[in-house]
């Protein structure tokens, strides 16, 4: 996958604006939007199980798009009210419970043959944490440390790595949620690549091998190509491109290691389970969120800000609506949803619709 995004990155900067991959990304676009919108429905159709889950999406729905409330904050805010309405005893927040039950009774991996001869020195103990967060905080918080030191806050590598740490501490709901904070903060905040290169990014992420949250290296390449300093472009876009993906899946890795051990231990904690399935709530008003920011772009040339109120939201300029790019949605959405075609066979589609489209 990193292997992937990097040569289409490469080739995307060289060549993005030539007549063929314009037109391919077109088609893309349209295809990418139809697969979020199933998506939505997809996780929407599990989590929301409730009025109480449905009001949680609502909200981290209208805090997002129409308030512009960061990704983290939904996401705690959410967590916060699932703990605590678990704690109140609301039917409403009660996790399904552990999956390792028997006959009411939790039974332990290290009470059944799972456990059965397990040598005490690999058994979960505070030294063997601590060695674990001493070795992978290592390999993530130096070299971020290192970039602020000698780099300086306000460079393009040190923000690369300290925004996308934070989106790794963050990553709940999958790749999905966390794109609408990726493209919140990538596009509007720090303004390394345009809503339309945010959307090729994510095609070009579907396309390849390897996880969606692959499109960070397209991000972190386009960020650092915007502001390469004294460097190379090319080159401070791959350094740009490796070090995303560096501090995007470091920290992952030290999660599993740090965390799994323990997964066995909470399986039967209520207030946490219901805690995780408010947030599961509240990520689907984010992806909704995230299928309309694309909508919006892919279907329209121009977006007008609206703010006041409070409000932080682009609204559409009616005029500019592209029909070429409503019809290849309706191809996909059918596609999709009506024939059940996969996902790569809908992306093949579209992409193909679209360069016939712009070569006409």
């Amino acid at each position: 996958g990193v292997v992937a995004i990097m040569g289409l990155s490469w080739i995307y900067a060289i060549w993005g604006n030539t007549g063929v991959l314009e037109g391919l990304f077109f088609g893309l676009k349209a295809a990418v939007l139809a697969i979020v919108v199933q998506a939505v429905i997809r996780i929407g159709s599990r989590a929301l199980k409730n009025g109480t889950m449905i009001g949680i999406a609502v909200a981290s729905f209208i805090a997002i798009f129409f308030f512009g409330v960061p990704f983290p904050i939904i996401i705690l805010t959410a967590a916060v009210a699932g703990y605590l309405g678990a704690r109140a005893g609301l039917t409403a927040f009660r996790g399904s419970g552990g999956h390792g039950k028997m006959g009411g009774m939790q039974v332990e991996d290290a009470d059944t043959l799972l456990g059965e001869g397990t040598p005490d020195h690999t058994r979960v103990s505070a030294g063997w944490a601590a060695r674990i967060s001493v070795v992978f905080l290592g390999l993530w918080l130096v070299p971020v440390a290192a970039l602020f030191l000698f780099l300086g806050p306000q460079n393009v590598f040190s923000q690369i790595a300290g925004f996308f740490s934070v989106m790794a501490v963050v990553t709940f709901g999958g790749a999905y949620a966390v794109l609408a904070y990726v493209a919140q903060q990538a596009v509007e905040t720090y303004g390394w690549l345009a809503p339309g290169e945010m959307l090729d990014g994510l095609g070009m992420a579907e396309t390849t091998p390897g996880p969606l949250i692959m499109v960070t290296q397209f991000v972190g390449f386009m960020g650092a190509l915007r502001e390469a300093g004294s460097l190379p472009p090319m080159l401070a876009a791959t350094l740009g491109g490796l070090l995303t993906t560096w501090v995007t899946f470091v920290p992952c890795f030290l999660w599993i290691f740090l965390g799994a051990p323990f997964i066995e231990r909470l399986r039967d904690n209520h207030a946490l389970s219901a805690a995780l399935t408010a947030v599961t709530a509240a990520v689907v008003g984010v992806i909704l969120n995230l299928a309309l920011w694309f909508g919006l772009h892919v279907l329209f040339g121009q977006l007008r800000p609206m703010t006041g109120f409070g409000l932080d939201l682009d609204w559409p300029v009616w005029s500019t609506l592209d029909l070429a790019a409503l019809a290849l949605v309706a191809v996909a959405i059918v596609a999709v949803f009506r024939l059940k075609l996969s996902a790569v066979t809908v992306l093949a589609i579209c992409a193909f619709a679209g360069l016939a489209l712009r070569l006409a």
